[in-house]
């Protein structure tokens, strides 16, 4: 635990606040704990048993050679990772990355990235400037409150940043030494990570309200005066506190929310994919019959952003556009009747003159009633898309769109085998985790992933370069749109609905181009920016990938030519 018995004071004046987690230790908590390494090994929480799931010994066994790897040598390590990238990509981040974070304080080895805490209030706007890097071109930031399917892990979040931004730069080329993983340390609710003597986050339950909400607001003017151009993501805040947070800022900073705006842009590509799958143009999701479970920020953002491509491409109005919706939470369907529904989810409420399905309906229920074309999981509450929904589906339409969106592993409504066993390889499917193929009567079905890493890098890649100051609904649904239109025809031929990952840094660059462009429609971009968008399609893909890292050696010893070549 590398120079965490520094005390607060000597941190300050050494210029290190916030380059060392908050929590201060001894050099007797030091030397137990090595102790008990030395004499028993570390005690992890084994994989098989985090809450994730989908998480095996050898991920963490891999995740640990990549991690030593990356502490030795980087420029290897990113070589390594982008040359394996749809193999490694589920070992950097999900499902893994639940692993590592839930074992982060037993794992912790040396400081990456920055911690704010509530102890550094007012104090954010200079120690920003202890990190050494003067130009920074994405943050990553949470505040451990709702990390996966774990829940409020705290300080341990930290884990989520550093693996997000090692996937911005294997998939989308940031520079690893201009990323910046942050997490903001307002406390836990985890009272057995509090009274762990190795957690290194603050010993305190959760800051609330108004003094939250204050501290956030210090640390994104903190980062923003420093780095005005970078783009700021928010990952893995709680519910409660995201949609607010990505409202506050969307409009004057240079920020977006991957689990309310990524997830989205996802799910609808993957629809206009299914749609693709089905020979049918991105016009036919207009006719679509949409059941969504889950009415939190992530599931209604996923149905305005579908609602959205409706009336973009179906031309349907708004009001038409939420007809095509059920959307059911806990209670089950919901409708006008019920009281003090969010303005987010109102919009979307069944009319209280519908006699197809009623308020409260069970999801059997209404499948049984709408005969929907679409399903789709967003409610992270396990298997809610039993053998009977399942079959329910595949009952009244011929190539049913199943999509069980919710992470991790152990929150999805319904596995892979399940899905395409009971309708009998009829479904169109993605899933929001990892699924393995399925055989069935002979034949292979690949299962695709709703997996966001397909837009936010190119997302980000293009808000940055492009200086667009801010990331707007018509540079996501040009990331959405585009998505699809990068599937090969085998891979439609074999049902996939997302391209394969195997070219990440095409995939990354044609979403940045894609957003570019649309940007600078709006007057949204640099000069620099515009001048590659009026050059042409080919030229702005050059220029997207001028400014990729390739990670290679360089020459650190000049030898004048000639000499020893």
């Amino acid at each position: 635990m590398p120079g965490t018995a520094f005390p607060h004071s000597e941190r300050e004046r050494m210029g290190v606040r916030g380059l060392l987690p908050p929590r201060t230790t001894t050099l007797q908590l030091q030397e137990d704990r090595i102790m008990a390494a030395y004499k028993h090994g570390v005690v992890l929480v084994k994989p098989e048993d985090v809450a994730t799931g989908g998480v095996t010994s050898e991920m963490a066994r891999k995740w640990k050679v990549l991690q030593d790897l990356q502490n030795r040598n980087e420029t290897l390590f990113y070589k390594l990772l982008l040359d394996n990238f749809a193999e490694m990509a589920p070992i950097i981040y999900t499902p893994t990355v639940g692993w590592v974070c839930s074992n982060y304080h037993n794992l912790y080895r040396r400081p990456r990235g920055m911690f704010f805490s509530s102890y550094d209030k007012d104090h954010m706007a200079a120690m920003v400037y202890n990190w050494p890097q003067d130009d920074v071109h994405a943050i990553v930031v949470t505040d451990g409150s709702r990390i996966l399917g774990l829940g409020d892990l705290g300080i341990n979040g930290m884990g989520i940043p550093c693996g997000k931004l090692d996937l911005y730069s294997a998939a989308a080329g940031f520079h690893p030494s201009k990323v910046l993983p942050c997490v903001i340390d307002v406390g836990t609710n985890n009272a057995a990570l509090r009274a762990d003597p190795l957690y290194c986050g603050l010993d305190q339950p959760r800051i609330t309200g108004p003094a939250y909400y204050e501290l956030v607001d210090e640390f994104v003017n903190a980062v923003m005066a420093r780095w005005p151009n970078a783009v700021l993501q928010f990952e893995d805040f709680q519910m409660a506190h995201a949609l607010t947070l990505l409202q506050r800022y969307r409009d004057h900073h240079l920020v977006f929310n991957d689990d309310i705006q990524g997830t989205a842009a996802v799910a609808l590509a993957g629809l206009y994919g299914a749609l693709r799958v089905l020979g049918k143009p991105q016009e036919a999701l207009a006719e679509q019959r949409i059941v969504c479970v889950g009415a939190g920020s992530a599931g209604m953002g996923v149905v305005r952003q579908i609602a959205a491509g409706m009336v973009k491409r179906g031309g349907l109005t708004p009001e038409a556009a939420a007809s095509k919706f059920w959307v059911l939470d806990a209670q089950g369907l919901v409708t006008q009747y019920r009281p003090g529904l969010p303005g987010y989810v109102s919009r979307f409420a069944r009319p209280t003159s519908c006699s197809v399905a009623e308020e409260g309906d069970g999801l059997l229920d209404v499948v049984r009633k709408v005969q929907p074309t679409v399903l789709l999981g967003l409610a992270g509450a396990g298997k809610l898309f039993t053998t009977e929904v399942l079959s329910a589906m595949g009952q009244h339409c011929e190539r049913p769109i199943i999509f069980p969106m919710s992470n991790p592993t152990s929150k999805m409504e319904c596995t892979s085998q399940e899905a395409i066993s009971v309708t009998g390889g009829r479904c169109v499917f993605a899933s929001g985790s990892p699924q393995p193929s399925v055989e069935l009567d002979g034949k292979t079905y690949v299962a695709g992933q709703a997996n966001n890493l397909y837009i936010f890098p190119g997302l980000a890649l293009g808000a940055h370069i492009g200086k667009t100051k801010i990331v707007t609904d018509n540079m996501l649904m040009a990331a959405a749109e585009i998505l699809p239109q990068l599937i090969s025809d085998k891979d439609v031929a074999a049902g996939l609905v997302y391209p394969s990952l195997e070219d990440i840094r095409l995939l990354s660059a044609e979403i940045a181009a894609a957003v570019i462009k649309t940007a600078a429609a709006d007057g949204h971009v640099c000069d620099e920016a515009a001048a590659a968008v009026a050059a042409g399609h080919v030229q702005l893909l050059d220029w997207v990938r001028g400014h990729m890292f390739t990670p290679t050696y360089s020459s650190l010893a000049y030898l004048p030519p000639g000499i020893k070549e």
